[in-house]
């Protein structure tokens, strides 16, 4: 992997606020159909407290979400319904997304690690819920677009104590 160029990572910066501001503003439609590969690999795997000597807690093989295009759109789309009762009302979302690191491979695939924090508010609740880790996220062009191609969310939490993960990292 190459460094990245300043134009490669205002490129890759921007793309992260738009995807941001499309998530935060409830417009995951358009985020699904501009913004994510038909071929996205979407994984939120399941993190134990260790030891150091036992590697970073990784559970192989086991996941929160583990998705793909077609259950995206199955999300996006149930949402789209009466049916969605548990975001309707729907949640308030704010993604902060930090500490962008960006190389790109020698075969065109852009590699971005960001930090995240997703503040989400329910209902009339006083207590937000607060999800932090970090993406690493593989983005590549197609038909000269940008497009995510594969996203790994590591969430810091060992136990997730939000109503539903039906948000979107």
């Amino acid at each position: 992997m190459s460094g990245p160029t300043s134009d490669l990572h205002a490129e890759i910066r921007d793309w992260m606020h738009a995807e941001a501001e499309l998530l935060d503003d409830g417009f995951e439609r358009k985020w699904l159909e501009t913004m994510v590969s038909k071929d996205i690999v979407y994984q939120v795997p399941l993190r134990q407290t260790v030891e150091r000597a036992r590697g970073a807690g990784w559970v192989d093989g086991t996941y929160h979400l583990d998705e793909r295009y077609g259950s995206l759109e199955t999300r996006v789309a149930r949402n789209e319904t009466q049916y969605a009762w548990a975001e309707d009302p729907p949640s308030r979302i704010r993604h902060f997304v930090t500490n962008l690191r960006v190389r790109e491979d020698a075969d065109g695939l852009v590699r971005a690690r960001t930090n995240l924090l997703v503040y989400r508010t329910r209902q009339d609740g006083v207590v937000p819920q607060m999800l932090s880790g970090e993406r690493w996220d593989t983005l590549r062009r197609e038909d000269g677009v940008l497009r995510l191609l594969e996203r790994r969310v590591l969430l810091d939490l060992t136990a997730i104590g939000t109503h539903n993960l039906s948000i979107f990292f």
